[in-house]
């Protein structure tokens, strides 16, 4: 049977390292999760208690563009972190993020399109165009820069779109307000569409994270409950819309997924009422993220730009090795750690890179921590 060349699409590699390291565990060995960005804490109580009360309820289809308590929610939430007043009409719940960028890449370009988006980043970007046959634009950002891209990384650069991601991923750095300003206005400018990725809002480490909403409404905003709120698994998040997009993006929303998971839907409008616990979680991230940066560094993993929010640390490892994956397998086999190889986050320069990420409980990152500087130590002695 013949095979669309759209659909030949590259592996999400940190998922090939999660199936490993879960291997490994199915055979009984003890590993500690430093691969996914996946929260180590359940789903807030309330949000969980919120779910079970309406299990009585039918749970059937919703109206495809969500429920519209959860989008009046989600507009107070613009208000209460960013002092932004939202039309609710633009807001669009989504079956997670991954679903916001099908909707956004096919209500904004036609196939052939280029869109930008920074490296390293996250990886599914670039797959999810090729599967919708437009071309992916790799911007090749500096560690000057602290992986962010700047207007200057852009001129010359033939595109339809761009996106950016503050807090990014796999680097954690965020764009100050005028570095995201530049941006967008660097873009309105030449009439490129801009995709702001803005899913590791709430997880900060000093200034909070800027929205594109503070500058302008000509954007297309992706968030969602995954990280803050701890829900990867229920599959909910959303995305902003210019007014005019809103019944394009809600015809497309109909016929790709009907509707968003209405039950997901009850447990996320209850979540954003759960701030106390998120800010619970938050603090364990600002332990984490202290360990992290002084443990990796013990370890010998130094060459990092310090995370100004999500929770990970993008390691320069070209000191080490120029086959990033070959040292994650080597890590996971040998110290029972699991890590992602930057490959998954720049095609071209990943291969010396590693990302970690210190989501887990904090006893874990210290065991991990301890496990890579025994390893680490005993792979430097072998070579000397």
């Amino acid at each position: 049977m013949q095979r669309s060349r759209r659909g030949q699409v590259d592996a999400f590699i940190v998922m090939d390292m999660m199936e490993e390291a879960r291997s490994l565990e199915a055979a009984g060995r003890s590993i500690i999760h430093m691969e996914v960005g996946q929260p180590g804490t359940p789903a807030p109580e309330g949000a969980r208690r919120a779910l079970a009360a309406a299990l009585d309820q039918p749970l059937g289809y919703t109206v495809a563009l969500g429920l519209p308590e959860l989008r009046r929610g989600i507009a107070g939430l613009y208000r209460r972190w960013y002092g932004v007043e939202l039309n609710p009409d633009r807001v669009i719940v989504t079956a997670g993020s991954s679903g916001a960028f099908l909707l956004a890449f096919s209500a904004l370009f036609d196939a052939g399109d280029k869109v930008a988006l920074g490296e390293p980043g996250y990886p599914s970007y670039r797959q999810i165009l090729r599967a919708l046959s437009l071309q992916p634009v790799g911007i090749p950002t500096r560690a000057e820069n602290r992986f962010q891209p700047v207007p200057d990384d852009l001129e010359g650069v033939e595109m339809q779109g761009l996106i950016v991601a503050s807090p990014g991923n796999p680097s954690g750095t965020m764009l100050s307000r005028p570095g995201l300003a530049a941006l967008m206005d660097h873009a309105a400018g030449r009439g490129i569409s801009f995709v702001s990725d803005e899913i590791y809002h709430g997880l900060h480490y000093g200034d909070r994270a800027v929205s594109a909403l503070e500058i302008s409404d000509e954007a297309y905003v992706i968030n969602s409950f995954s990280k803050y709120f701890s829900m990867t698994g229920w599959r909910v998040g959303w995305m902003v819309v210019p007014e005019d997009h809103i019944r394009t993006v809600e015809r497309l929303a109909q016929n790709m997924f009907i509707c968003p998971p209405h039950a997901s839907q009850v447990a996320a409008l209850a979540a954003l009422e759960c701030i106390d616990e998120m800010e619970a979680n938050r603090a364990v991230y600002v332990e984490n993220r202290r360990l992290m940066l002084a443990g990796l560094a013990k370890a010998g993993f130094d060459r990092i730009a310090p995370p100004d929010g999500a929770f990970y640390i993008y390691a320069d490892v070209s000191d080490l090795t120029d086959d990033s994956l070959q040292l994650a397998r080597d890590i996971l086999h040998g110290a029972g750690v699991a890590v992602t190889p930057g490959l998954d986050f720049d095609p071209r320069r990943g291969g010396r890179t590693l990302r970690f990420s210190y989501a887990r409980a904090t006893a874990d990152i210290a065991e991990g921590l301890a496990r890579l500087e025994a390893f680490m130590a005993a792979r430097k002695s072998a070579r000397s």
